[in-house]
């Protein structure tokens, strides 16, 4: 079963496009939403919410028809919004308890699901200060929290690592992938840096324009090439000079050499060329595609590889 399914849907705004007959149909697992700002990410989430109803087209979120049944809908599904939405002057355990209340547990429940929560977001001994008092990192994990605290069958995350330091991310990427695998929670995360859907997610979705550019498994976009990239230690362009003296084709992308791939002659070449020019051979794989060669022009070089 699809977590989502989209028929033909299109959401304007006056004469904005936002959203553009968007066919889609979402496994479980983790999915990356990819699109520069503007492409419609956030658009398609609060629409998938029943925050904002569509012009045209129809969707379904966990078999619930969001024009009919949004309501019934959001006991099973849970939001981190992009924004700053927090209050101030409350602690982090009377905003979660309170969220899990709205969402419709029993007040000893509320409570209980609250502190597992927190603990799971890494914010159990913060929990009684004042949110006003906390760091942008500790502010993403209260928003985490509350979306998770109903025990949802599915999650959307709206740039879920917008204003954190490289620390930051990291650490709330680890926890996007706990929670993801280690709880069969569903999840869409909006993002525009591809390098972390790269990381965390099981499946991608591309939109541009409002539009479906393209969609499947992670590892289709992250497909090897028929390139071999080479590093060295030491003086590059002698290796590539050997192996074109051989009859190789070589390139330079920095400090690396791309090869067309061929058989174990090259390996071979690659292999005797660096032993009699005495280099180091630091790397020798196939280069990778990656999200980024999506959105280039056919006029753009791809830069580096992996």
């Amino acid at each position: 079963m699809h977590v989502i399914e989209t028929s033909a849907l299109t959401r304007r705004f006056g004469a904005i496009t936002a959203l553009d007959a968007l066919d889609l149909a979402v496994p479980p697992g983790i999915t990356g939403l990819v699109g520069a700002n503007g492409a419609g990410k956030s658009t398609l989430i609060r629409i998938l919410l029943g925050l904002l109803p569509a012009t045209s087209g129809t969707a379904h979120v966990l078999g619930y028809n969001i024009a009919t049944h949004s309501i019934q809908l959001r006991q099973y599904v849970g939001y981190m919004p992009e924004h700053d939405c927090l209050p101030g002057d409350v602690s982090a355990t009377e905003f979660v308890a309170h969220m899990a209340r709205i969402n419709g547990l029993p007040r000893d429940a509320a409570r209980e699901r609250t502190a597992e929560t927190l603990r799971h977001v890494g914010l159990f001994e913060e929990r009684y200060r004042e949110i006003r008092g906390y760091s942008t990192g500790m502010k993403q994990r209260v928003k985490l929290a509350q979306a998770l605290v109903h025990d949802p069958r599915l999650l959307f995350l709206d740039e879920p690592t917008n204003g954190l330091d490289p620390a930051g991310r990291d650490d709330m990427l680890d926890l996007i992938r706990r929670t993801g695998h280690e709880f069969g929670i569903s999840i869409v995360m909006a993002s525009h840096l591809l390098g972390e859907i790269e990381r965390v997610c099981d499946q991608v979705i591309v939109i541009d324009g409002g539009r479906l550019l393209r969609q499947g498994p992670i590892a289709d976009f992250t497909a090897a090439t028929g390139t071999l990239v080479v590093e060295i230690e030491g003086e590059a362009e002698a290796l590539a000079a050997a192996l074109r003296s051989a009859g190789f084709r070589v390139e330079h992308d920095g400090r690396l050499l791309l090869i067309p791939a061929g058989n174990q002659a090259l390996l071979d070449a690659i292999r005797d060329a660096c032993a009699s020019l005495g280099l180091g051979l630091f790397r020798l794989e196939h280069r990778r595609q990656a999200l980024e060669d999506l959105f280039r022009t056919p006029q753009e070089p791809a830069v580096g590889s992996r």
